[in-house]
């Protein structure tokens, strides 16, 4: 077996350059000293702010500062720790700072507390009086949305000193998914000894044409999951019932209630996305998994099976330099000013993507402020790739457009979650719209609709379903019911046996899919995937139909940021994302793909 090479060895074209936000690793500790004066600066208008709006907008501008520096330490530490979770420089370093970030928002937190100690009308009358704190709107409109659920100061600031521990079980999950757990090697059909991890199984295994090599690889990764599986319950359920506990401390109804709020997101879209999509995604992808059975001659499918090649003798190549072109070519409507993002990302290394020991899994794009935004991935030589790296590309694009537009203390205060995968999604669609525009030969466009399907089960099937898990599990919570490794488990297997009905056999691999997954701790985050790629759908079909009109209104939405709630800055770009409709169109457009595919079988 070719073993992972350990970072150091890899070639340094396949990894991000980080000299881009510190030249060194002695830089950035000097950083970490400077910061202190950044803080002081902060600190020292602590319960002034009612001395007037000019003093508002001088303290609002020294968090500006304080939280761009501490933005750029934390990413570059954390940048290192995703690529070599294994180095004890990189742990100490992510760990300097998380307890750093703390320190930070126990010290900036009495801006919040003291804004929501101001009499009624005074945030409005420092609007009007200064314009310099104009950028900073949403900012100060959130606190007013908050003040009901504000806690004490005192008890605030203690929260946010707390930060690093309330974030422990995000980040067990990370060292265990990364570091402790060992899969047992597979060999494939030439008997080749193969490593199986996370990042390898779903980028590269689950793909594979061989089905004993997607076989053995599941049950592998299975191996590997169920060894920390209560350790990896336990963290879940810790960072559940923490939300829980905080929601009935915040006076909410429930967490997801505490959870929407923040995002601005209404309940009955919430409940919208997870439901509507599910019941019209539901009967056409039983139809694929039937189509994908009858075609591999397959009569019991299993989870291992849902990502096996239909055509697997058919898979085109390309490198990393032939995608960065084809991206390029596929997102030249979004105009030249986007165009240029994308040829720097591909050209002065902000992509990483190396396969080394200790990387963690998935795929993601981060900003850093004043720098520029990075990409994270696991290469492979194959288009398939392309479509990871333009959704990630996606993130890029409206990260940068964001930061031109608004202050990041605006931008942090999360409501966008429920848009923020639409320009993701809606940079995939274009880029298959491309392909299937050009597509040479019948077999080439079925392989376009082939990753299309994978785009939409990917965010509408995959993620609905992981949000509709995590949403079962918050009831649960709130009901006093212990969330256990074994009532996990039942969950994740009522989930899926409702949504696929029988169409594929579950087992202890499926009923452990939520281990392999970070997403559940990031807050309602897998639901926005469906009602992105939904949004995306339908601003896609308006450029298309409408061409740059559409497009403004896109690029536009883009830079709006926190200024509105996420359906009014959806509204902005043409999409209702709270009209069922939407949702179902997304969904029809699905459908119509799984009629071309089986025609074409």
């Amino acid at each position: 077996m070719a073993e992972r090479l350990t970072r150091d060895h890899v070639p340094v074209e396949e990894t991000w350059n980080l000299d881009d936000i510190y030249p060194s690793p002695e830089h950035w500790a000097a950083d970490m000293t400077a910061i202190e004066q950044d803080i002081e600066a902060v600190s020292r208008f602590r319960g002034r702010l009612a001395e007037g709006a000019s003093v508002l907008e001088v303290c609002l501008r020294a968090q500006e500062t304080l939280l761009s520096r501490l933005d750029r330490l934390r990413r570059y530490a954390y940048f290192r720790l995703a690529t070599d979770g294994i180095s004890p420089d990189n742990q100490g370093m992510s760990a300097r700072a998380e307890r750093l970030a703390a320190r930070v928002d126990a010290a900036r937190s009495f801006i919040v507390s003291d804004l929501a100690e101001l009499p009624k009308g005074t945030i409005e009358r420092y609007l009007d009086q200064e314009p310099g704190i104009m950028p900073f709107r949403a900012l100060l409109e959130d606190v007013e949305r908050r003040r009901a659920h504000l806690l004490s100061p005192e008890t605030e600031t203690a929260l946010a000193a707390l930060g690093e521990s309330l974030k422990a079980s995000s980040a067990i999950w990370q060292g265990v998914t990364a570091v402790d757990m060992i899969c047992p090697p597979i060999r494939d059909g030439a008997g080749q000894e193969l490593s199986v991890s996370i990042a390898g199984y779903v980028f590269g295994h689950s793909h594979a044409a061989d089905r004993d090599v997607r076989r053995a690889a599941y049950e592998s990764l299975t191996v590997g999951l169920h060894r920390h599986g209560t350790t990896l319950a336990s963290a879940l359920a810790i960072h559940i019932n923490q939300n829980v506990t905080l929601a009935r401390l915040r006076g909410y109804a429930s967490a997801t209630e505490m959870i929407l709020a923040r995002q601005r997101v209404p309940l009955d879209v919430y409940e919208n996305v997870l439901d509507v999509v599910h019941d019209e995604m539901a009967p056409h992808v039983r139809r694929l998994t039937r189509l994908r059975a009858r075609v591999l001659g397959i009569s019991e499918p299993r989870r291992y099976d849902l990502e096996a090649p239909l055509d697997p003798d058919y898979h085109p190549g390309a490198t990393f330099d032939q995608c960065g072109r084809l991206i390029q070519e596929a997102l030249r409507p979004l105009g030249d000013d986007y165009g240029a993002l994308v040829s720097a990302a591909f050209g002065n290394r902000w992509i990483d993507r190396a396969d080394n020991a200790g990387k963690r899994s998935g795929a993601f794009c981060w900003p850093v402020h004043g720098v520029h935004p990075y990409v994270f991935t696991t290469w492979h030589d194959a288009l398939r790739s392309a479509f990871v790296l333009a959704h990630e590309l996606g993130h890029a694009g409206h990260y940068t457009w964001t930061l031109r537009e608004q202050p990041l203390s605006t931008v942090a205060i999360e409501p966008m979650s429920l848009m923020l995968e639409a320009p993701s999604t809606a940079n995939e669609l274009l880029l298959a719209h491309h392909l299937l525009d050009t597509a040479p030969d019948p077999r080439f466009r079925r392989w376009v609709i082939l990753q299309s399907l994978g785009t939409f089960t990917h965010n509408m099937v995959t993620h609905l379903l992981e949000g509709r898990f995590e949403r079962r599990l918050y009831q649960l919570a709130e009901a006093g019911k212990p969330l256990t490794l074994a009532v996990i488990m039942s969950v994740q297997d009522e989930i899926f046996e409702r949504f696929f009905a029988g169409a594929v056999a579950l087992d202890d691999g499926a009923r452990l899919y939520w281990a392999q997954q970070p997403h559940f701790f990031m807050n309602h985050y897998s639901y926005t995937y469906a009602a992105g790629l939904a949004s995306a759908c339908a601003a896609v079909a308006m450029m298309r139909a409408e061409g740059q009109p559409a497009v403004d209104r896109w690029l536009e939405m883009l830079g709006l940021g926190a200024t509105l709630p996420p359906v009014e800055i959806l509204g902005r770009a043409g999409v209702d994302i709270a009209h069922p409709d939407t949702l179902r169109h997304a969904a029809r457009y699905f459908g119509s793909l799984v009629d071309e595919l089986e025609q074409s079988f």
